[in-house]
Formats: structure tokens, sequence, C-alpha cells
């Protein structure tokens, strides 16, 4: 798939003159920009429903129960 984007000259000028001293294209720096922010969400989602599974999974905060030192340190 093809992306267009507006980059002021000279930024993509300092882009490309990095990236040629990096030995590579400005457009792998962004592909691998994008695909690790892209991951990034990913993972963010995954551990937010961790923590949503795990406070499930515990007692605490139904009645008088509380989280045991197990349950809070528990890998």
């Amino acid at each position: 798939m093809n992306l267009t984007i507006t980059v002021d000259d000279d930024v993509l000028k300092r882009a490309r003159l990095r990236a040629l001293e990096e030995d590579t294209s400005v457009n792998a720096v962004l592909r691998s920009f994008l695909e690790t922010y892209a991951g990034a969400a990913g993972r963010e989602r995954a551990a937010i429903a961790d923590l949503i599974a795990l406070s499930l999974e515990s007692a605490a905060g139904r009645g008088a129960a509380a989280w045991t030192r197990d349950e809070l340190h528990d890998r």
C-alpha cells in the first residue's frame, strides 16, 4: 500500500542525508517506524486485556476480600 505525506523540504533533505549516512532510505526508516508504532498499540491493548483479566480473577474489591501478597506479586 502507498502512503503520501507532506514534509517540510528542509526536514526531508536532512532526513535523506541522515538516511544516506546510515546506509538506508527515508522510506525504510518510515516503514520501520510505522511497523514499531503499529505493533506498540497491539502490545498495549494486549497488556490492558491481561490486566482486566487478572482483575476479574482476583477476589479484591468484592466484599471484604483484599488482594493477597501472592496475587500482587504473581507473574
